[in-house]
């Protein structure tokens, strides 16, 4: 049943796997901070969503994943990419929206993939990805395999049907999946207490019989412990679990949103001296894990990565319009069969209106 825990997170960690989830959360910070600026300069279109503060609920829940488990996530999932392992220069080159990114250009910020890691996607729909999840979980199931699902979403997404129809799904068949519920305690503009009757989200999984608990979502080591037992538990007895962690986002809900109007200078600036990459960094340090000298490497390698990420991406070459519709038909015959809504494409517009002047 639904519980919550108190959980003491002792440094039970070697220095090489202090080091590297030391380096994935910096990797994702510098990265989330120069998305930030390309997006500024025009290189990178559309929605973008960025996680910075929520390095250690990325980090941490990810890093117990094994080679045949399965990950999804909400579009906020730049740092869910880098987490999982996908290379950096392709996945800024998919913000770029160029042919060399992870999902080859189509989906841009908020349609992350990676086949290769099993990372399904980041989901532009709110909650979409979890009944998607379900059904991997499900696949996985029949087919006996030792894996399971680890599906990402915020808080917001506990309010629609499709949060309800997954969990319920998932503990009537007995489903390996944790579903981690990334409380970053705002939906867009509207805090969680505001929006849902019950704003502690792990005690909604007594709704369905299943084990829920909240844990520090900035403390990395705790998420990296639940997470790990949890997807544990999955794989070996078949129970789904629900994950609740807590943590915030410094910068507004997407990079159109300044996230000022509708939160207080000193609720942010308290959440700023809890920065989970400091604080584990002065943890490991004190613990004689790491020293600083080795913290500072660690920066200059990422600050290198992802600016020459950011240099590959602007050189790539953009996809091919005569593949747009590639992956959505699968009749080889769909490029005459399109043909004709060329002219009111954009790639099309300007010269049959050209013509048409003429």
């Amino acid at each position: 049943m639904a519980r919550a825990e108190e959980r003491t997170t002792a440094l039970e960690i070697d220095p090489a796997d202090a080091r590297r989830l030391y380096r994935v959360m910096a990797l994702i910070r510098r990265f989330e901070e120069r998305t930030e600026e390309q997006y500024t300069r025009a290189r990178i279109g559309g929605y973008c969503h960025l996680a910075i503060g929520e390095e250690a609920a990325h980090a941490g829940a990810i890093d117990p994943l094994r080679e045949d488990d399965y990950l999804f996530a909400s579009y906020r999932d730049h740092g869910t990419a880098l987490a999982v392992g996908s290379p950096t220069a392709a996945v800024m080159a998919e913000l770029f929206g160029k042919s060399t990114g992870v999902a080859g250009g189509y989906g841009g910020s908020m349609h992350l993939l990676d086949v290769e890691r099993h990372f399904l996607g980041g989901w532009g729909i709110v909650g979409g990805q979890l009944p998607i999840a379900v059904g991997a979980a499900l696949a996985l199931d029949y087919t006996e395999a030792d894996a399971a699902v680890l599906c990402q979403f915020g808080e917001a997404a506990t309010n629609i049907g499709a949060f309800h129809e997954a969990l319920n799904l998932a503990a009537i068949w007995n489903l390996p999946i944790v579903f981690q519920c990334i409380n970053n305690l705002y939906g867009m503009g509207t805090s969680v207490t505001q929006a849902s009757g019950e704003p502690e989200q792990w005690k909604r999984a007594a709704a369905y019989g299943m084990h829920g608990e909240r844990v520090d979502g900035n403390d990395v080591l705790a998420v990296r412990e639940a997470s790990g037992r949890l997807l544990d538990q999955a794989r070996a007895e078949r129970r789904p679990a629900l994950l609740e962690t807590m943590t915030y986002r410094i910068r507004g809900h997407s990079v159109a949103d300044a996230g000022k109007v509708y939160r207080e200078r000193d609720e942010i600036e308290q959440w700023r001296s809890r920065d989970p990459i400091t604080s584990f960094a002065q943890r490991i340090v004190e613990a004689g894990l790491v020293d600083e000298s080795e913290l500072e490497e660690m920066r200059q390698e990422v600050e290198v990565e992802v600016a020459e990420a950011i240099k590959e991406a602007a050189a790539a070459p953009a996809p091919d319009p005569a593949q747009l519709y590639a992956h959505v038909y699968g009749d080889e015959a769909r490029g005459e069969q399109f043909a004709r809504m060329d002219a009111g494409a954009p790639f099309g517009e300007r010269e049959e209106t050209r013509s048409w002047r003429t």
